[in-house]
């Protein structure tokens, strides 16, 4: 029982990193343009290496 006075906080802890990291992720732009790496993988240039 007394494992859960350092379990509950330490699990909120945890929450809120990776709600703030989450968070960041958003703000900083990484899941704006979703669909261009799909496209870029798609379109391959091999022709022009030879």
């Amino acid at each position: 029982m007394d494992i859960l006075y350092l379990l509950i906080p330490l699990s909120v802890v945890l929450v809120f990193a990776i709600g703030a990291v989450f968070w960041w992720a958003l703000k900083s732009g990484q899941f704006d343009d979703m669909e261009g790496p799909a496209h870029r993988i798609l379109m391959d240039d091999d022709e022009d290496k030879r």
